[in-house]
């Protein structure tokens, strides 16, 4: 067949040009049966629709971009997931940018993502610097924003977060229930909003039961695994730890190696507890304060596509606080 285009295939399978489109766009409401019958006719007809010249029409790209300081941690995973699923609904394909926590590299992918080459944008930030011009561009734009988990307070865009202060309250509450009287507290970076939120439940839990603040106990890591290792290692051997809350789960990761070689017993020796989505913390027997990684990436998404639906107008800018939950295992004593 000679020429086909969505209007030719419409005509032969006396189906709306509209219902073609849909199940090109991989739209979920379309009857399967219909879609699988489209896709065989295209097939068989060699048939393959041109999405770029459809989206130059529709004046979108139909792609979201996510920048996200990491992939490998489960939570950006399970966010990930999530954000993806409500894309792929809507027609949409996403992006992947990962930052590393490098500031420089946020502001690099941001300024080439605002020319148009994506309809929106949902991320994490990676937390450096005061300057966030860079992201006040987009709304010149007319690209939508959406901050997930670790956000700037500056900017006024919709925002996901988790109630991060009671959690860290309540994690560190839990250690000193066990016995713990020397709480480390594992941290990356204290400066974003996120660390300094969750340090405040820890020292607010420690000043409850009247357990004296100790900076020295407040342990600076890095993005670098083996430079995390030594970190730690000095830490259990010159500051002796009853209890380690880890703000994020490669540290507590990082903390189980250096127990191992180290031959201090969890949780005889020392209890840990970390934020963390870690699928196989059930199985490391990992005490964990689990966020909802993968319904904050579906709300993320959600508000996006709320404010593309209304592009060109006012919208009044979210925030969405959702509830993590303790799971205390045996590394807390449980």
């Amino acid at each position: 067949m000679d020429n086909i285009n969505i209007k030719v295939l419409a005509k032969k399978l006396n189906l709306s040009t509209s219902t073609i489109s849909r199940a090109f766009s991989g739209s979920t409401d379309i009857n399967k049966d219909t879609r699988e019958r489209i896709l065989a006719f295209a097939k068989e007809h060699n048939f393959l629709p041109n999405h770029y010249a459809a989206n130059l029409r529709d004046k979108k790209t139909r792609t979201l971009a996510v920048i996200v300081p990491e992939i490998a941690n489960d939570f950006f995973a399970q966010a990930i997931n999530g954000i993806e699923e409500v894309a792929r609904k809507k027609g949409f394909y996403i992006l992947l940018y990962r930052t590393d926590d490098v500031f420089e590299k946020e502001v690099s992918f941001v300024n080439y993502l605002n020319n148009g080459k994506v309809d929106g944008i949902i991320m994490s930030v990676s937390g450096e610097a005061n300057d966030h011009n860079y992201l006040k561009t987009l709304a010149k734009k007319n690209i939508p924003v959406v901050f997930f988990d670790r956000v700037y307070e500056d900017i006024d865009v919709s925002k996901v977060t988790t109630n991060d202060y009671e959690s860290s309250f309540e994690a560190t509450e839990h250690l000193i229930s066990t016995g713990c009287k020397r709480i480390a507290y594992l941290v990356v970076n204290k400066s974003i909003s996120i660390g300094k939120v969750r340090m405040q439940g820890y020292v607010d839990a420690l000043e409850k039961h009247g357990i004296a603040f100790n900076d020295e106990l407040v342990i600076d890591c890095s993005q670098d695994e083996k430079i995390n290792y030594s970190i730690i290692k000095n830490a259990l051997e010159d500051l002796k730890p009853d209890g380690i809350f880890s703000s994020v789960e490669r540290l507590a990761v990082a903390t189980y190696y250096v127990c191992h070689d180290m031959n201090i017993s969890i949780p005889k020796d020392l209890k840990v507890v970390s934020f963390s989505s870690l699928q196989i913390a059930p199985l490391l027997g990992l005490s964990t304060v689990t966020q909802p990684a993968y319904e904050m990436g579906i709300k993320a998404a959600t508000l996006l596509f709320d404010e593309l639906d209304k592009k060109g107008q006012h919208v009044f800018k979210k925030t969405h606080v959702m509830k993590s939950k303790l799971f205390v295992r045996k590394s807390s004593g449980a």
